[in-house]
């Protein structure tokens, strides 16, 4: 990875674990790096550091220094969230935190190169929010949507949206996440 890359990453990871050590949580750099590979949507250091060694410029996509943003939407209950995005939509938790016990509950989600945050924070996101996820094939995610026991939801392709097919989920606290082919990429 060349020197600049490393910098960055290392220097994240660093950021992470003071933030972290002045709420009490203690981390070991090796955790930290991969806590920051996880945020770029890699599965693991070795293959972020891979992957940072080719582009040069993941950790800075552009000369303002910005990167893909995190949505945060409003969930009203722990349970029936981790039942919809944890186990119907496949998204894997990348953390949690409360202050404390019976306080509310703040969670990151992902899913491929997708991150998103859930919170039952007052404040943090309204309910009926909508989140437009470009996807590489619509019908590959319908076809794994619909094989799972999940039955409050059986969403369709709608062929004719803008922009592409798309396949919309709303949440059990009425967030729409339309996923989207877009027009010209992957397969039809």
């Amino acid at each position: 990875m060349n020197d600049m890359m490393t910098t960055k990453a290392k220097r994240a990871a660093r950021i992470l674990r003071d933030d972290l050590a002045g709420t009490g949580v203690d981390i070991t750099h090796s955790r930290a790096l991969e806590i920051v590979a996880h945020q770029l949507g890699h599965r693991d250091w070795n293959t972020a550091a891979a992957v940072l060694d080719q582009s040069g410029h993941a950790l800075d996509p552009s000369p303002t220094g910005m990167a893909h943003p995190v949505p945060v939407l409003r969930m009203l209950d722990e349970r029936v969230a981790r039942e919809f995005y944890v186990d119907y939509l496949g998204f894997v938790v990348e953390f949690e935190h409360r202050f404390e016990p019976g306080l509310p509950l703040y969670l990151r989600l992902r899913r491929d190169a997708f991150t998103l945050d859930l919170s039952e924070h007052h404040g943090d996101g309204t309910p009926g929010s909508v989140v437009w996820v470009p996807v590489v094939d619509v019908r590959a995610l319908h076809r794994e949507l619909h094989a799972t026991t999940y039955s409050r939801l059986r969403p369709g392709i709608d062929d004719a949206a803008p922009g592409g097919p798309t396949l919309e989920a709303i949440d059990p606290f009425s967030n729409v996440i339309r996923f989207c082919q877009p027009a010209g990429r992957g397969k039809r």
